[in-house]
């Protein structure tokens, strides 16, 4: 029997609700496929920040280094300022345990309404692979004479060869073993220095997968097209921050937040990859099960595939499926009625 360590954090408001509800669809897969899994449970989140003064344990990276997986609730609390949340736990997770690719799959799936017209089950299935440590989001830069007329604040974006290469590599690699297609955000007519930068690199990744046809795309122009026409794109490949936004507004043509998930891979399997919902803490529904848990069942079925175990992961989201296109049972984001525990027993009792 095939064992795991998964350590779980289950963070702040419906993270806590959700994240069972994953377990439970997970030990039931598991036990089908005569797996073994064990969970870690680390109390970090914004409760801690303001009890202790910090997200987590100056140790808490070593804590989890050496599990197979991190399962990730939600993070964010009113009265912790999101970049001191943010800072505090994920970002560090992310970059410690190299985790340069933020995989966000988006399908429009049958039961869940697109708000887009012709977004149809079957047609959108594409995927945002989004640099997950580098690009915009670097800790250089700073603000000097604050609170004055002459105030000034410098943000500086960080494109390394390498930290490119290795995503549009991974980008190319999945797009070959999809559709063969792979688009590429870019903004390269206004930001004159990276942004050429990343282009030159696409281009020359591209010449090592001739099987995948590619195309580049400025954001402005990709965000409507992905609203206009989200059943024309494969693979696409951005930025830290295109990624970032690119993969909500995709989420929000497939149904919404509250069904989208995300994988923090560290492809070479150096350290544990890291698996969470897209969606945010809810504080306005946390406590009430009335959360949808699509999203981190579907990144329980990520984590899954990334173990080596891609069958057990199809069934959790046949099951889910499965319970969208044949029942009624829906949570409230969806137009249900149905609550956190109700929706998860339905996909458990799918299952085999």
């Amino acid at each position: 029997m095939k064992h795991y360590r998964v350590a779980t954090i289950p963070g702040d408001g419906i993270g806590k609700e959700v994240l069972p509800a994953a377990r439970a669809v997970l030990d039931r897969v598991a036990a089908h496929h005569g797996l073994s899994l064990s969970y870690d449970e680390f109390d970090w989140s914004c409760e801690r920040y303001l009890a202790e003064g910090a997200m987590m344990p100056e140790d808490g990276l070593d804590r989890i280094r050496h599990h197979d997986s991190v399962l990730l609730g939600a993070v964010g609390w009113p009265g912790v300022p999101d970049h001191v949340s943010l800072w505090g736990l994920l970002i560090p997770i992310r970059r410690s345990f190299r985790q340069y690719v933020n995989l966000r799959p988006i399908s429009v799936l049958e039961g869940v309404p697109s708000p887009v017209s012709g977004a149809r089950p079957g047609e959108v299935d594409f995927v945002v692979v989004r640099e997950n440590n580098e690009g915009e989001y670097s800790q250089i830069g700073g603000r000097a004479f604050e609170g004055t007329p002459e105030e000034t604040v410098v943000q500086e974006s960080v494109f390394t060869r390498k930290g490119v290469e290795r995503v549009l590599e991974y980008a190319f690699d999945l797009a070959g073993r999809r559709g063969g297609r792979l688009t590429s955000a870019t903004k390269s007519n206004g930001i004159v220095h990276t942004m050429p930068f990343w282009d030159e690199l696409v281009a020359e990744r591209a010449s090592a997968h001739p099987d995948v046809s590619w195309e580049q795309e400025h954001i402005d122009a990709l965000a409507a097209k992905i609203v206009l026409a989200p059943a024309r794109f494969d693979v696409i490949v951005g930025s830290n921050l295109f990624g970032d936004i690119l993969s909500d507004l995709a989420a929000a043509v497939a149904g919404g937040i509250g069904v989208a998930p995300s994988a923090n891979l560290n492809p070479e399997r150096e350290f544990p990859s890291m698996f969470e919902p897209v969606h945010g803490s809810a504080p306005d529904i946390a406590g009430r099960g009335l959360a949808n848990p699509l999203g981190a069942i579907w990144s329980a079925s990520m984590m899954l595939d990334h173990l080596g175990h891609a069958e057990a992961g199809a069934q959790v989201m046949d099951a889910v499926r499965t319970v969208l296109a044949s029942s009624p049972v829906r949570t409230a984001d969806l137009g249900g009625t149905a609550g956190t525990a109700e929706f998860t027993a339905e996909v458990i009792g799918k299952l085999p």
